[in-house]
């Protein structure tokens, strides 16, 4: 079939690359697709062949043939928030290690969106499909079985058996978020959660009442509700400075609402981190540039996506490979917007 230009504008195909090799079509095909019984000798005299031609193998014949498409669905709520992006990188670049194609889905958190991607996925051509979303149901699941697609969730945990998940210690890396702003002098901790619906949110938010949840001042007053977004983690912060201006720590539920609490703080006149200390979760490339640089839980971004990319690969090529469960660490990233000290100079 013709493949692509080559030279002086001559087509290159299969058989050229035969040609150039000695051998025949079918065992090219052989070579390309990594099927079939070759000698190593004979698979380096095809691979150079195609090196010399620069033959790239047309994907629409493999996927006539194989019954693949070469292509993924990455599934995220939305692209506005750094993070995404981020782990989009690294499936992209073991996908494309691998040959595959990625589909970025933005839901723009909307359930029926991210249902319409279901019903339009399952009905074309994919091979697999990760998905970084809350709005994934276990009835998702069972669809996406019945099309015999596989699925890798990230940072969703469903009680079924029927893909594999990654996560991180959402609860602990929050219990360690608070425990510092405890052991810095932080007296009154609030924290400002993402929707109780987001199952790492709502993670993040019981590990904070793990530290503070019994000391004689808490009360539910001292927790916010904010989305996964700089304006609303602004607008939220605002309330809790009104509800409590004697607040000297906040714990937030993500680095995008903790640089709206920033921005929040500076505007009602309290010096970071002296008057209020601020620690974020997510550790996105964004959370450095800060000013005051801040303090976060930092997520293995790359490495989640890496892994997610991997285990669906095992599956697509093995449909008989089983789900698996994993759970991944995190660290505290201590920065300026919680190093208090009389000498800090970086102050807002």
């Amino acid at each position: 079939m013709v493949n692509r230009l080559h030279g002086g504008g001559v087509l290159v195909t299969i058989r050229d690359v035969a040609k150039e090799a000695g051998v025949s079509t079918a065992t090219v095909s052989r070579v390309i697709n990594n099927k079939g019984k070759i000698t190593k000798e004979t698979q380096a005299i095809v691979e150079r062949a195609i090196k010399d031609l620069s033959y790239t193998p047309n994907v629409l014949a493999r996927s006539l043939s194989n019954r693949k498409s070469y292509a993924v669905a990455f599934i995220v709520p939305t692209i506005t928030n750094p993070f995404f992006p981020e782990m989009a990188r690294a499936v992209e670049d073991v996908a494309r290690d691998n040959g595959y194609n990625i589909l970025l889905c933005n839901t723009d958190d909307k359930r029926e969106r991210f249902a319409e991607y279901i019903t339009s996925l399952t009905s074309q051509f994919v091979d697999g499909i990760i998905v970084n979303s809350h709005n994934m149901e276990k009835s998702d699941l069972e669809a996406l079985q019945k099309h015999n697609i596989p699925v890798v969730m990230i940072d969703r945990v469903l009680d079924s058996d029927l893909a594999t998940s990654i996560a991180v210690k959402n609860r602990e890396g929050a219990r360690m978020a608070t425990e510092h702003l405890v052991e810095i002098g932080c007296e009154r901790i609030a924290h400002i959660s993402g929707m109780e619906e987001e199952w790492n949110s709502a993670q993040r938010m019981w590990g904070y009442r793990d530290v503070v949840g019994d000391l004689p001042w808490f009360d539910q007053s001292w927790i916010g509700k904010a989305a996964f977004n700089v304006h609303s983690g602004y607008q939220v912060a605002k309330e809790i400075f009104s509800r409590h201006p004697e607040v000297d720590g906040i714990f937030c539920a993500n680095d995008l609402i903790a640089i709206g609490t920033v921005k929040a703080a500076y505007e009602w006149g309290k010096k970071i981190p002296n008057d209020l200390a601020i620690v974020g979760f997510d550790g996105i490339n964004m959370s450095e540039q800060t000013v005051p640089s801040l303090t976060t839980v930092l997520q293995p971004i790359y490495d989640m996506g890496q892994l997610a990319m991997e285990e669906l690969i095992k599956k697509m090529e093995d449909k008989e490979e089983k789900p698996k469960k994993y759970v991944l660490d995190v660290d505290l990233l201590i920065r300026e917007s919680t190093m208090r000290s009389s000498t800090l100079q970086k102050d807002i």
